[in-house]
């Protein structure tokens, strides 16, 4: 059986925390889906083109990585796309608390056994986020250091 697993997120931008998490764990799954969320209520600095674009520019290296856009509930896109697994990062123990309410969330709301996997990010890249690296972006300092090269305004 062929070990599937989505890693959902806004990606506004994608971050170093995001790829440090992505790049560990593409040698655990045999198809890891980087997958895009759409959510009506929230007001994102990029296009969905262009987080799309950055994330397969900068993830173009791992052959089991594809990219995708979803609307919905998670666990409903991991049945459609046949994953057993949802892949998070944890920077600090406010993720882990926010995450684990999810994870048991999920189980309870569907039939089929998904599991959430949590991989700690790399401590010298843990206090990076999407909502800080818009803020410096926003405030023209210096983001470069907080992304992939692939990501540029």
């Amino acid at each position: 059986m062929e070990r599937i697993a989505v890693f959902p997120g806004s990606f506004d931008p994608i971050t170093l925390g995001h790829y440090d998490i992505i790049e560990r764990a593409a040698p655990l799954f045999d198809k890891i889906i980087v997958a895009i969320g759409q959510n009506a209520q929230k007001n994102y600095m990029f296009t969905l083109e262009q987080r799309r674009k950055w994330l397969e520019e900068s993830l173009q290296r791992f052959p089991n990585i594809q990219v995708d856009v979803y609307e919905g509930l998670t666990v409903d896109y991991c049945k459609k796309v046949g994953a057993s697994f949802i892949l998070r990062g944890l920077r600090n123990p406010a993720d882990f608390e926010f995450e684990k309410a999810i994870a048991h969330t999920n189980r309870a709301i569907t039939e089929k056994h998904i599991e959430t996997v949590f991989l700690l990010t790399s401590s010298g890249k843990s206090y990076i986020s999407s909502s800080i690296v818009r803020d410096v972006i926003r405030n023209k300092g210096n983001y470069e250091i907080l992304v992939p090269l692939e990501v540029r305004i």
